[in-house]
Formats: structure tokens, sequence, C-alpha cells
């Protein structure tokens, strides 16, 4: 996998510790646009997201972004994206444009204003649902192929696997008498995931989604709708389906021909992708780990992820890196199975 310097990750401890109610209001109306007062908080945690309403009474959601996390011209590329995928008529959530910017920064922060979207998560047991997700799919890659990201970062085992790793094994987070054990395993895993990487050869990295789990496909009776391109970079197409291929094999393997066969309307796809499935599912539980380790300093992470830093979490995630272990030697999925 191709090693690529990421943005800083420096950041406080304790990163918005100055986003009052005021200051965000504050920030919203620099804007041009007057709140009314209400203000409701949304689920996220690596950025802070609001519902207001606007004096009109119309609902806005404002996202604030963790400071020091992407730079202003990374957060521009994430917004290009969503605007060319728009334009596009792809049924993104995309920043809405004010006075000529979607990016607006103000008390410290960068924050992006975006239309309200409600919905559920989508149906993965329904086979038309799952194809047209993969039509969806398809052309945004389509849309995403056209150029290069400049600044945003590949999916790269460095960044995913070895610093997390790292990080962690440097920190006061895994228990000492599992810390022999985590180490041998995650570094097991890892050369297993390098093998499987180099084993897939050549493939195409265009601008992905990135994050397409199924909290962030919000279905309507209207549709489907994507949301959030905060962890939007280049990678292979398969890193925005596999986290739809969940339990055993044979449901994994009729979900991807289902998928694919809807994706296959619009775009090709390189089987020879199939072999990073179960590479870029390792490097995902290993950078979780890390993720909630790098941010334990803010007081929101110990009050949402009780479980995590305790004797039952490591043991846990040592447990599953093996399984992992399991499943990076067996054959991958297929798409002429039978």
């Amino acid at each position: 996998m191709s090693k690529q310097k990421s943005p800083s990750r420096a950041h406080s401890p304790v990163p918005y510790e100055k986003l009052t109610p005021e200051c965000l209001f504050d920030a919203v109306e620099t804007t041009g646009i007057r709140c009314d007062g209400r203000l409701n908080t949304l689920n996220s945690y690596e950025n802070r997201v609001y519902q207001v309403w606007l004096e009109s009474g119309e609902p806005r959601v404002v996202k604030f972004y963790r400071p020091h996390r992407w730079t202003e011209a990374a957060i521009e590329e994430e917004h290009d994206l969503a605007l060319e995928m728009l334009a596009a008529e792809l049924p993104v959530v995309a920043p809405i444009l004010l006075n000529g910017h979607t990016l607006h920064q103000a008390n410290g922060f960068f924050f992006a204003l975006y239309p309200l979207q409600g919905g559920r998560a989508p149906e993965f047991e329904d086979d038309e649902t799952l194809k047209g997700l993969g039509r969806f799919i398809a052309r945004m890659h389509l849309v995403g192929g056209v150029r290069d990201f400049e600044v945003r970062p590949s999916f790269n085992c460095e960044e995913f696997g070895y610093e997390p790793v790292e990080f962690l094994l440097q920190g006061d987070f895994i228990p000492m008498d599992l810390r022999l054990a985590y180490e041998s395993t995650v570094n097991d895993v890892l050369n297993r995931v390098s093998r499987r990487w180099d084993e897939a050869g050549a493939f195409n990295y265009l601008r992905l989604h990135g994050d397409c789990h199924a909290g962030n496909i919000l279905c309507t009776e209207a549709g489907v709708h994507f949301v959030d391109l905060d962890d939007a970079r280049m990678g292979p197409a398969i890193q925005d389906i596999w986290m739809w291929l969940g339990g055993e094999r044979e449901i994994q393997q009729q979900r991807l021909l289902t998928i694919i066969e809807g994706y296959k309307q619009f775009e090709s796809f390189n089987s020879t992708e199939l072999l990073l499935i179960e590479p870029l599912r390792t490097l995902r539980m290993i950078h979780y780990a890390g993720w909630l380790a790098k941010r334990w300093q803010d007081p929101t992470f110990p009050r949402c992820f009780p479980y995590f830093n305790t004797q039952r979490y490591w043991q846990d995630h040592i447990l599953a890196l093996r399984e992992q272990a399991a499943a990076l030697d067996e054959p991958p999925l297929e798409l002429n199975p039978w």
C-alpha cells in the first residue's frame, strides 16, 4: 500500500470547550442568516453537529469541524466533491452556498450549513435496495473518477494500521497483561493485510465517499440520501461497498452479487478489488481503536464510549483481530462463485 502524508492531527484535548450556544449562533449569523434561538444537538463525535431554526421557521443543520483535523483546503475538496455529485443529480446532501461560499470561519471554527435531511437506515436484506445502492455508488464513482484530490490523502496501511498501533502502544491504554498478546496479534494481521494488498496488484484510486456505512445513508419514501463526506479520500471503489457486506460468507456473497449487478449498470468493476475487502475491514477495526484513544481526552468520548479502555474491551478486540487473521487467509468473495 502506498504511504502518503496525512493532515496534521494535533488538537486540543477539549477542542469544543468554547463552542457555547452563544458562540454557535453568533458564528451562524456571520453568514447573514438569523436564528430564532432553538437548538438541537445531533449525533456526532468527531465533529459537532446541530439543528438550528431560522427566524423564518426553517430548520438547518450546522456542522462545526474538529479543529486541526482537516485543513481549509481539504474541507473545500470535500465540499467540491459533494457539489459535483449534486450537480450530477445524485442524492447527496451537500453544503449550502452562502455569500459565494460553502465553508465559513468564525470564533476559531470552520463550519458549514446543510439542509435538514431525515430518514432511516437502508434494508440490506432487500435485493432492490442493494441494487439501487449499487447504481448510486457507481454514479458517485463516475463523478469521483473525473479528477483526483490534491490535498486529501489516500487509504493507506500507515495511517489506518501502523500509526494507530504505535499510538496505542506508546500510551497507557492496553492493560499490561494483554499488551504482548495485542502487539503480536496486530503485527500478524498487518503483515497479512500487506500481503493481500500486494496480491491485489494495480487498481484505480478515485475520490470516494470513504465512510459509506448504514448510518450515512438515509432512506425516505422519496428514495435514498447519502450524507457526511467528512472522511472522503482517494481509494479503491470497494471501500464504498464492503461495509454493506455483513453476516456469514454465504450472505456476504449474495449481497455482493446483488450490489455489483446494480453497480455494473453504470460502471465497470475491477474484481481484483475483492481481495481488499478483509484488509479494509481489518484496518477499520485497528483504526477505530486508535481513534478512540486519540480522542480520549475529549470529555465526550469517555462519556459516550465507557466500554473503551477496559480489560473486556481489549480482550474482545484481540479476539476479533485473531478472527480477522483467519478471514485474511480465506479465499476472497467472487463475482462468479458458482
